[in-house]
C-alpha cells in the first residue's frame, strides 16, 4: 500500500512523538547506566583508599616509603586495578604493575587530592597511550595533620564502556524495534481504515455520476461501517427519487399533451368552418376545458415551485369555510354524474370561521375530492363530511376505491410520488395540498386499506375570537 494521504500524515506524526520519545528514554537510560557502572568503580575505588589509610597513620617519611612497598607487594587486587605510592614531592616512587613508575602520565586527581577537605581526588579521564582509566588518589597523614604521601589507584574503564556501549545498542535496537513495530501495526490499522474509506470514495464518485445501483460492502460494525450503510441508504434513496422524478416528468409531459392534443385538435377542426352549431359549441367547450385543465396544471407546477423555494404565501383573511367547501363540491357534482359515482355531502348547519386563504383551501379540498374520483370505480361512492371538535374543523373526504397498498402508504405525500401510475395525476398534488395544511397550522391525515378505500381527513383550527 502506498503511503500517502491520511496513513502518511498519521505515520509521520505518530514517529514524530513515538522517535523523539524513544530517543530521550534512550539517551536519559545511557546516561543512568554510565553513571550508574562509573559510580560503582568510584566506590570500589575509593573503599580501596580508606582502607589503606589505617595502615599508614603515625609512620614518618622513611616508614610510609618501606610500608608502602609492603602494602603495594602485597596488594591482592593487582588483577583488577593498579596502585601507585606517590611520595611527598608528588612523584611516583613504585607501583603495582612492576614497572618503573612513568611520571610523564597526568594525575589531576592528586592535584584535585591537595585541594579537597577530605584528601580524596578523582578523576576520569584518557593517559598518553589513549587508555581511558579512573584514577582515585588518597592523601596519607601524619597524626599532627601533615602530608606524608598519597596512595593512588587506577583502574581501566575501558571494558566498562564496552559494556555501556553494548547495553546503549540493546536499547537503541529495542527502541527500533518498537519504531517498527508500530509503523507496521500503523500501517495495517491504517489499511483497515483507509481502504473502505478509497472504496466509500470511489461509490460515491459513481453514485454522483448517476449510478444508483452502486453500493459499498461493509465489513466491519464500526463508524465506517454505519457511514457505509448511510451512503448505500442515500443510494437507495437517491435512485427512488430519480426514478420518481423520471416518473413525474413523463406523467406531467402526458397531462400537458392531452390537452393540447384535444385543444389542437378542435381547433383545426374549427378552422375548416362549414359545421353546424351544435358541433361548433361542442368544440369550443372541449378547448375551453382543456385549456382551464391546462391552466390548472401549469398553476399547480408553479406552486409546487414556490413551496419548494419556500416562496409560498397566503393571503389570510377570516372565511367561511363551509362555503368554500360546498362549492369545491358542487364543481365535482356533474362529474360524478357523468362517470356514474355518487358524490355524498353531508352539509352541517353551522361551523365556525377560519383564519385562512380562500384560494388555497378550495385548492386542497378540489385536489382531495378530484383524487377520490379518480380512484373510485364506476357505482362507487365519495362521502364528504365536516364538523367541529375542540377548536378544530375536520373535514373528511373518503370513497370505496381501490386504496392504497400499506408499502405506499408512507410516501403518498411526498413529491413526485405515485401509488398508481395507471391513473392520470402530476404526483405532487398531494404534497402541495399538505404543505398548505401546515401553513395554516393544520395537517392532512391519509387513512387507506387496499380493496377497501380511503378517507382523507384536512384538520384547521378554528379562528379565536378576540373579545373587546
Amino acid at each position: 500500500m502506498a503511503v500517502r494521504g491520511i496513513t502518511r500524515r498519521w505515520i509521520i506524526n505518530s514517529l514524530t512523538v513515538i522517535v523523539l520519545f524513544l530517543t530521550a528514554l534512550v539517551v536519559i537510560l545511557s546516561f543512568t547506566v554510565q553513571q550508574y557502572v562509573y559510580s560503582t568503580i568510584q566506590s570500589q575505588l575509593k573503599g580501596r583508599s580508606e582502607e589503606a589509610v589505617n595502615i599508614f597513620v603515625e609512620q614518618a617519611v622513611q616508614d610510609f616509603s618501606s610500608n608502602a612497598r609492603s602494602y603495594i607487594e602485597n596488594f591482592t587486587a593487582k588483577n583488577e586495578m593498579e596502585v601507585m605510592a606517590i611520595n611527598i614531592s608528588g612523584n611516583v616512587f613504585i607501583t603495582s604493575t612492576g614497572f618503573a613508575p612513568d611520571n610523564s602520565q597526568p594525575m589531576p586527581d592528586y592535584q584535585y587530592a591537595l585541594r579537597d577537605e577530605s584528601g580524596t581526588g578523582v578523576w576520569t579521564g584518557r593517559l598518553t597511550t589513549g587508555e581511558k582509566v579512573m584514577a582515585v588518589t588518597k592523601l596519607i597523614e601524619s597524626a599532627s595533620g601533615g602530608v606524608i604521601g598519597a596512595l593512588r589507584y587506577v583502574v581501566s574503564i575501558e571494558k566498562a564502556d564496552h559494556q555501556i556501549l553494548m547495553i546503549v545498542g540493546i536499547l537503541t535496537g529495542g527502541s527500533l524495534l518498537i519504531i517498527a513495530f508500530i509503523v507496521f501495526s500503523n500501517l495495517y490499522f491504517m489499511k483497515s481504515i483507509v481502504t473502505p474509506i478509497r472504496q466509500i470514495g470511489a461509490t460515491a464518485k459513481r453514485i454522483a455520476q448517476g449510478d444508483f445501483n452502486a453500493r459499498i460492502k461493509k465489513t466491519n460494525h464500526d463508524e465506517i461501517g454505519q457511514l457505509c450503510d448511510t451512503i448505500n441508504d442515500m443510494a437507495v434513496e437517491l435512485g427512488a427519487a430519480e426514478k420518481m422524478k423520471n416518473e413525474f416528468i413523463s406523467s406531467v409531459s402526458h397531462e400537458l399533451r392531452t390537452p393540447l392534443t384535444a385543444i389542437k385538435g378542435w381547433a383545426e377542426t374549427l378552422q375548416g368552418g362549414g359545421m353546424d352549431p351544435g358541433t361548433y359549441d361542442k368544440g369550443m367547450n372541449v378547448i375551453i376545458r382543456e385549456s382551464e385543465r391546462l391552466s390548472g396544471l401549469v398553476e399547480e407546477l408553479l406552486d409546487f415551485s414556490r413551496m419548494q423555494n419556500g416562496r409560498m404565501t397566503l393571503m389570510m383573511e377570516k372565511i367561511d369555510l363551509l362555503a368554500e367547501l360546498g362549492e369545491a363540491v358542487y364543481m365535482f357534482t356533474d362529474r360524478a354524474a357523468a362517470e356514474h359515482k355518487y358524490l355524498l355531502y353531508e352539509e352541517p348547519t353551522m361551523l365556525s370561521p377560519v383564519l385562512g386563504d380562500v384560494n388555497r383551501l378550495r385548492q386542497v379540498f378540489v385536489n382531495i375530492i378530484d383524487n377520490a374520483l379518480k380512484y373510485t370505480g364506476e357505482g362507487g361512492t365519495v362521502e364528504i363530511t365536516a364538523k367541529e371538535q375542540e377548536g378544530y374543523i375536520r373535514v373528511v373526504i373518503s370513497d370505496n376505491g381501490c386504496g392504497i397498498p400499506a408499502e405506499h402508504l408512507p410516501n403518498v405525500k411526498k413529491k413526485f410520488y405515485k401509488a398508481n401510475q395507471t391513473v392520470r395525476g402530476s404526483g405532487i398534488g398531494l404534497a402541495l395540498a399538505d404543505e398548505i395544511m401546515k401553513l395554516h397550522g393544520g395537517q392532512l391525515d391519509i387513512e387507506s386499506q387496499e380493496n377497501v378505500g380511503t378517507a382523507v381527513t384536512i384538520t384547521i383550527p378554528v379562528l379565536a375570537e378576540t373579545k373587546p
